[in-house]
């Protein structure tokens, strides 16, 4: 089984470009790579790898000059960002970023469209724009390079010697493959990627393309028609507090006291950026439409301010902030909430019901579990109807019950008291939720109907003031990507991307009050160079980013060493290995600070 969805086994089945689909057999034994070395040498041609190529030389002004190839590609900083024409004319849009192996994808049917999903599977998107955008990391090779450039005066001679072109298909095919699948092997030569086993890429934002986000800042070839082809603009000036807090209202409500201490305040070191501000301005300038704006998704890496942000868009609206954090455990009454008898033992202890889990692998047992009959013909639908139902029964015995002197007790959660009166609800880590149909379940308040029935059969709507903030990393051990009709539901959804040197060494300087400046950028010089290595080596049992940075300045401030202080912060949190833990010591931290 292949270790990237790039080469599934149906991505070998595909026909090929021409004129490879003219040739007698799509593998061979004599021509092959370097990089091949299992006791059996063969290999085999790829039709997305070598579509791509093709589609590259065609773009490629050394080997067509004067193109009218309508791809392009370029880079902006770490990121190699390409635009290609797809054999069914639409455009691909694919953003890589060579740091962390993470792509972003969009499809176009025009370049005045929105993007739309674009997801590796059989029949639908087969990866060429991602090989496409891959190509000016794998010329780095000068096997790669030197077949490139052979196929290359083959084409340009219209494939007189098609042997020639043959091998140098095989060879290219081979090279790219093996050094994208044995990464891990290959320290210089690999390529490594990251790319979800479901195929499910990180989706282009026309938010963050509207901001420029991904336009390279240097053009390799062609001419880009989304991306503008215009280098990302600096940084946005920092937005003064007074000007912010409470400057984007959805209506003319007052709020109580007591919601008013429930509104965030801004502390003096938060530098709100820029996509707090763009929430915020939708938010409002949409509440008069059919369809306000009122679903947010904010993803990136640990330490980004994801949750900050979502607090500051709280005060930018003026609205009460509450939150929900969720585990591998969480299910669907941990967000409408229980109906829970009091006793003397326990004055919390309510009905056990059957999870979500328990529905979709066994059916009939959950059945029976809430009815008492076995039925081998229930479907999963029909017991989680049931379960409504029954939940909605219970609830009506405990009210009977009350009235005979049993106590009992509906527990309100987070998120049903922000719908309920208007308030910003920030639903913390979704992707760690074992079951991913928990977070389905909820779309009904995510869309326009917005209601839901609670246990006790009252009926929700949804405050028009409401606001849900979904926050998420989306590349940590435990996460799970999140189902496509939830992300469909999110009205905007923005990339944190993790901040420079400068601005980091900023940011947290203001948050622990150091002013020794060049210790601070050095430190967080080395926590990015650190999360570099833990990238190359595959070391994931820890965390290291912002709130571990300030740990590292705040223990430097307290004992005067900054390796001193890294041993107890930055470096005890990077790993539980010891052997991890050494490694990083003697590559990232030793040398750059020994007394």
């Amino acid at each position: 089984m292949a270790k990237t969805p790039l080469f599934a086994n149906w991505t070998w089945k595909l026909t090929m470009p021409e004129p490879f689909d003219k040739i007698t057999s799509n593998t061979s034994t004599t021509y092959y790579s370097t990089y091949c070395t299992v006791p059996t040498k063969k290999s085999t041609l790829h039709s997305p790898l070598l579509a791509a190529v093709l589609a590259y030389m065609e773009m490629d002004t050394s080997l067509t000059p004067g193109s009218s190839s309508e791809s392009a590609i370029g880079t902006q900083g770490e990121k190699t960002v390409a635009e290609y024409q797809s054999r069914t004319g639409e455009i691909h849009v694919a953003v890589f970023n060579r740091k962390n192996g993470k792509f972003n994808v969009g499809r176009y049917e025009d370049v005045t469209a929105s993007p739309k999903v674009y997801s590796l599977k059989d029949g639908g998107s087969i990866g060429t724009a991602l090989f496409f955008v891959l190509i000016p990391e794998a010329m780095k090779d000068d096997e790669f390079k030197e077949n490139y450039d052979l196929l290359g005066k083959c084409k340009n001679d219209g494939y007189a010697d098609m042997d020639e072109a043959e091998k140098a298909a095989f060879i290219l095919c081979d090279n790219l493959y093996r050094r994208i699948e044995g990464a891990d092997t290959l320290p210089t030569a690999g390529i490594k990627l990251n790319i979800p086993n479901t195929g499910n890429l990180p989706q282009l934002t026309a938010v963050n393309i509207s901001r420029n986000a991904y336009s390279p800042s240097s053009v390799l070839y062609g001419t880009f028609r989304i991306l503008t082809g215009t280098a990302a603009p600096a940084a946005a000036a920092s937005v003064n507090r007074d000007d912010f807090v409470k400057h984007y209202p959805l209506s003319d409500r007052v709020l109580t006291p007591k919601e008013e201490l429930m509104v965030p305040r801004i502390e003096d070191w938060y530098v709100i950026p820029p996509e707090v501000t763009t929430i915020c301005r939708h938010a409002q300038a949409t509440t008069a439409g059919s369809q306000p704006m009122r679903n947010f998704m904010m993803r990136g890496p640990a330490g980004t301010g994801k949750t900050e942000g979502a607090k500051a868009v709280a005060a930018g609206l003026g609205l009460p902030y509450l939150y929900y954090t969720c585990s591998a455990n969480t299910e669907i009454y941990d967000f409408l909430g229980q109906m829970l008898p009091e006793t003397a033992e326990n004055p919390h202890c309510g009905k056990e019901y059957p999870t979500l889990t328990d529905i979709q692998m066994d059916p009939p047992s959950a059945y029976k579990k809430l009815t008492g009959t076995y039925d081998e013909a229930i479907t999963d639908a029909e017991v989680y109807d049931k379960l409504l139902e029954v939940m909605a029964q219970d609830a009506k015995a405990l009210m009977a019950d009350n009235a005979s002197g049993q106590r009992f007790r509906y527990v309100e959660t987070p998120l049903i008291t922000a719908i309920r009166n208007g308030y910003l609800i920030e639903i913390q880590e979704p992707t760690v939720i074992a079951n991913p149909g928990v977070l389905v379940g909820l779309n009904a308040l995510l869309d326009r109907c917005a209601s839901v029935t609670l246990t006790t059969g009252e009926v929700i709507h949804r405050h028009p003031d409401t606001v849900v903030v979904v926050t998420t990393n989306n590349n940590y051990a435990g996460c799970r990507d999140m189902n496509q009709s939830v992300i469909s539901r999110m009205n905007l959804i923005m990339d944190i991307e993790e901040p420079d040197v400068d601005t980091l060494t900023e940011r947290v300087m203001k948050v622990t009050g150091c002013t020794d400046r060049s210790a601070v950028s050095d430190m967080a010089a080395s926590v990015q160079e650190i999360s570099e290595r833990c990238r190359e080596t595959m070391i994931n049992d820890g965390s290291c980013g912002v709130r571990e940075l300030i740990s590292w300045v705040q223990s430097y401030m307290v004992c005067g060493s900054v390796l001193e202080a890294a041993k107890y912060t930055v470096l005890s949190s990077v790993s539980g290995d010891p052997e991890n833990r050494a490694d990083i010591l003697s590559s990232c931290l030793e040398q750059k600070f020994a007394a």
